[in-house]
Order: structure tokens, then C-alpha cells, then sequence
């Protein structure tokens, strides 16, 4: 196009919604899996939710040291190594029969794995784009959407006709061979191979010729308030978030829903996080971050409070799309904002950090939500902690200011 050659930036976006389509996709479709292994061992919804979360969990605290490495030595050689063990643990749940196991397995083994999936593609994408950063990080999390919308709808379908042991054997084989294959052709940056940020775009050469390491190293960063702000925000945010995630099939069930139409709810949500994501990725170079933010938790707010009164299928299926669109926002605006207020000199490294402070609260929020079903036989006091999670952290990004020039 206009006589320029595909610049390799595209093959960084392309491996990172991969690696997004594979790896989040998968993860989300734990939540299918909730009826048969309650069918099978009868354990308490708390037992699979704190598994579920504990990986969540895991894969932030590694995400920590995965983006300090990946800051230093590359992506390459880490997506390799995460691709293993992401496809050994998913083996490994495959023969489960007691709690332990599946906490070793999936929390443990899988989630050190998961730990890459996020910081890696997005640190990635963040160096390679400038200008575009943000409609490029929107096209690699509409990887996540994809992988959202596809893989519960194949887990279903893996389980109906194989079940579910088996059906964790194929998934681990077939993640460890689409992971390994997309991390091979990731690269650092564009210095590493003699080329220039935003894929060449003449406008972009003055700004991409400036140092791409500027902006706060990591101890800077730490003695700010608007780091700790973001932290606190991204931590609410993922705390009200994912309490959907894991529980929307299982309370559609309670509420009398076929569970091809309930799993089909999740995949109405990765669907429609497409679009989400593609649309606060552009908002993002438009508006910034912050207010685009702002935007996502008004959203998330309102569809929270509606969530409270759905009853018909018609209105889950409403509240899955909208509750889409504003997922797939807050998981594009991580890497943005982290770019936006401290630069790329230690981008991984504080993105680790705050995909960490995101995943206390995905810890926390479906574990409690799974003990509040225990004790109440009832989600509704956790959608509403959900909601006030939500409000807590739109209070916290209005106090921040515009974000200054990175030096």
C-alpha cells in the first residue's frame, strides 16, 4: 500500500491478539467446566472459584518478574517457556480428583503460564507503536474478545461429545503448539531489527526518532500518587469484573437457563469486547486514557445495576453485551496508561505491577462472590459488592490529572 512494504509491527499485533485469543480464552473457559466438575466430585462453588482465582492470582504476582525479564531480555524466549507449562498445567487438570490437584495444576502450573499472556503481548505492542499505541493495543486485546467469544463455545462442545478430562488434554496440547508458534516471531522493539515505531508512518518519525526508553524508571514511578491511583483503580475495576466472568453461567443456570444458552453468554461477551476493545483503543489516542477510563466505569456501573433486576434470557443476553463493550475497554486501557503517565523505560515492569494489582482483585472478587452463593444461595449481595467496587474505582480516576510529557 502507497508503495511501502508490511511493516513488521503488524506481525507484533497479529502474534499478540493470538497469544491473547489463546491464552484469555481459554482461562475464561473455566467457567464452563463449573456443572461438570460439580457433577463429578460435588465440591463447593467457593472450591472452584478460589482455583480459578488463585491462577488469576499467580499469573499476576509472575507477571511482576515476567515484564522486569521481558524489559531486559526480550519476549521471545519467555513466551517459549510460558507456552509449556500453560499446556502442562491444562494436562495436568485433565486428571484431577482432588482439591489439591486442581489448585497445583491449574493455579499453580497454569498460572505461572498465563502469567505472559498479558504483560508480554501488551509491553510488546506498547514499544513498537507510538501515535498508534492505542488502536494497536485495541486490535491485539480484540484477540482476548475472539478467544472469549470462541472458546467457551468449543469447550462445550468438546465436553458433549468427549467430556471434560479429555476435552483439558486437547486444549493443553493445542495451547502449548498455537503459544509456542506465535512466540517465536516476537521481537523486543523496533531498534532490534533497524526499524522505526507506528509502522513507518512518515508523521511518526520525528517523535520515533526521540529515545523510546524515556518517561520514569520503576523507583520514580513507585513514589507517585497517580501510580498508586491507577494501581488502586485497575484493582476495583478487575475486582467487579471478574465476578462475571466466573459466575454469569453458573447464575444463569440458577435462573432457569439451558446451559448451551448460559455458556453462549459468555461468548456474547467476548464477542461484543471486540468491539469494545476496538473502539477504546482509538478513543484512547483521541480522548487518553484517562478519560476513556472515566467512560468505562460509568458503563460498568450502570450494567452492574441491571444485572440486579434480569430475569429473562433476553435481558442477560442485553447485559452480556453491554458488560462486553466495557470489558473489553478496561483490559485495552492497561498498557496505554502505564505509556501514558511513566513511558516505556520500565513499561513491563509497571505494567506487571499493576496487571498484579488487577489480579488481588480477580482473586478476591469471584472467591467471595462463590462464598457469598454458599452461604446466601443467592449472587445478588455480590453483584452489588461488585458494584460498589466499581464506584470506588471511578472516584479514584477522577482525581487523577492529565497525564504530563514523558521526558
Amino acid at each position: 500500500m502507497n508503495g511501502r512494504r508490511p511493516h513488521y509491527g503488524h506481525v507484533i499485533v497479529a502474534a499478540g491478539a493470538a497469544i491473547q485469543a489463546v491464552g484469555v480464552g481459554t482461562y475464561v473457559a473455566f467457567g464452563v467446566f463449573f456443572g461438570p466438575l460439580l457433577a463429578e466430585f460435588g465440591w463447593s462453588r467457593a472450591v472452584l472459584s478460589g482455583a480459578h482465582s488463585s491462577a488469576f492470582l499467580v499469573a499476576g504476582v509472575v507477571g511482576i518478574l515476567i515484564g522486569r525479564l521481558s524489559d531486559r531480555f526480550g519476549p521471545r524466549l519467555l513466551m517459549t517457556g510460558a507456552a509449556a507449562l500453560f499446556g502442562l498445567g491444562l494436562g495436568l487438570l485433565s486428571q484431577v480428583r482432588a482439591p489439591w490437584q486442581l489448585y497445583v495444576s491449574y493455579s499453580l502450573v497454569f498460572g505461572i503460564g498465563l502469567g505472559a499472556v498479558d504483560v508480554i503481548a501488551l509491553t510488546t505492542t506498547a514499544r513498537w507503536f507510538v501515535r498508534r499505541r492505542g488502536a494497536m493495543t485495541g486490535i491485539v486485546k480484540m484477540g482476548t474478545g475472539a478467544g472469549q467469544l470462541a472458546m467457551p463455545l468449543v469447550a462445550t462442545a468438546l465436553i458433549t461429545s468427549l467430556g471434560w478430562r479429555l476435552s483439558y488434554l486437547m486444549l493443553g496440547a493445542a495451547a502449548m503448539l498455537l503459544l509456542g508458534s506465535a512466540a517465536q516471531v516476537l521481537r523486543r522493539d523496533p531498534a532490534a531489527m533497524g526499524l522505526l515505531p507506528d509502522a513507518g508512518i512518515p508523521e511518526a518519525r520525528t517523535e520515533a526518532a526521540a529515545p523510546s526508553e524515556g518517561g520514569s524508571n520503576f523507583r520514580q514511578a513507585l513514589w507517585t500518587r497517580q501510580l498508586w491511583t491507577i494501581l488502586l483503580a485497575n484493582l476495583a475495576a478487575v475486582f467487579a469484573l471478574m465476578i462475571v466472568m466466573l459466575h454469569i453461567v453458573p447464575h444463569a443456570i440458577d435462573l432457569g437457563v439451558a446451559a448451551p444458552a448460559a455458556a453462549g453468554l459468555l461468548s456474547t461477551i467476548g464477542g461484543v469486547s471486540m468491539l469494545g476493545r476496538f473502539t477504546v483503543g482509538n478513543a484512547i489516542d483521541r480522548i487518553g486514557a484517562r478519560r476513556s477510563m472515566v467512560a468505562c466505569f460509568a458503563l460498568l456501573i450502570g450494567v452492574l445495576l441491571w444485572l440486579q433486576a434480569a430475569r429473562e434470557l433476553w435481558m442477560l443476553y442485553l447485559f452480556a453485551a453491554a458488560y462486553g463493550f466495557t470489558h473489553g475497554g478496561f483490559f485495552t486501557l492497561i498498557s496505554p496508561i502505564v505509556a501514558e503517565y511513566f513511558g516505556l523505560r520500565s513499561h513491563g515492569l509497571l505494567l506487571g505491577l499493576l496487571v498484579c494489582a488487577g489480579t488481588v482483585g480477580g482473586f478476591a472478587g469471584p472467591l467471595l462472590a462463590g462464598h457469598i452463593f454458599d452461604v446466601t444461595a443467592s449472587y445478588r449481595l455480590a453483584v452489588w459488592m461488585g458494584t460498589g467496587s466499581a464506584a470506588a474505582g471511578l472516584a479514584l480516576v477522577l482525581t487523577l490529572g492529565p497525564a504530563e510529557p514523558c521526558a
